[in-house]
């Protein structure tokens, strides 16, 4: 799948109920800022698919791109910190959960959370969340280029210990360098021939 990534369409920005498309679903979840749309440029080898912002709360509504002919990437609105009302943040807090608990198609989140930050009470419920509605995750460590190796390494561990992560998560990720991008297409392609 990743070697045949090819056209990328964008679907569409939804605030809530994207239409159904018939193909399997990957959605990316995390902190404000904690670089989801980086990621999916990294992991579709594109520049400008999702549009990268210092600001947080950029992205503020459910957007998909259709990735060739094989499945769907779904960016959504990161939770904790954004500078909007809390209106806004509850309603984006609202889809997200009606997304997450409804969607069909939805066959692997991938959540980010960032290296450089202590892991988030939100990031626990979210995954204790995708448990309950036994939607298979990958939980992926962001930005470990801006932290030395010793810090590095501290910073993973501490994450795993916090989630109860397998040994072989978080997948430790940059997308400066693009390190962790396969073994992160390895979980989404394992996840989507597995449906």
């Amino acid at each position: 799948m990743r070697k045949q990534v090819g056209k990328v369409d964008f679907l569409g920005s939804f605030p809530s109920n994207p239409p159904e498309h018939g193909l399997d679903e990957v959605a990316f979840v995390g902190r404000s800022n904690v670089g989801k749309s980086s990621a999916l440029n990294c992991l579709l080898s594109r520049k400008h698919v999702a549009r990268v912002s210092s600001r947080p709360g950029r992205t503020q509504a459910i957007n998909l791109f259709q990735v060739g002919q094989h499945c769907v990437f779904a960016d959504l609105p990161g939770y904790g910190f954004a500078r909007v009302p809390e209106a806004v943040q509850d309603a984006w807090r609202d889809a997200i959960e009606a997304y997450l608990s409804d969607r069909a198609a939805l066959r692997l989140v991938v959540v980010l959370v960032d290296a450089r930050r202590e892991p988030l009470e939100l990031d626990g419920q979210l995954l204790f969340a995708l448990t309950t509605y036994r939607i298979p995750a990958c939980v992926v460590a962001t930005k470990v280029d801006k932290l030395k190796r010793r810090a590095r390494e501290g910073s993973l561990k501490k994450i795993r210990a916090e989630f109860r992560l397998s040994k072989d998560e978080p997948v430790a990720f940059s997308a400066v360098t693009g390190e962790g991008r396969d073994a992160i297409w390895d979980r989404i392609e394992r996840a989507c021939k597995e449906a």
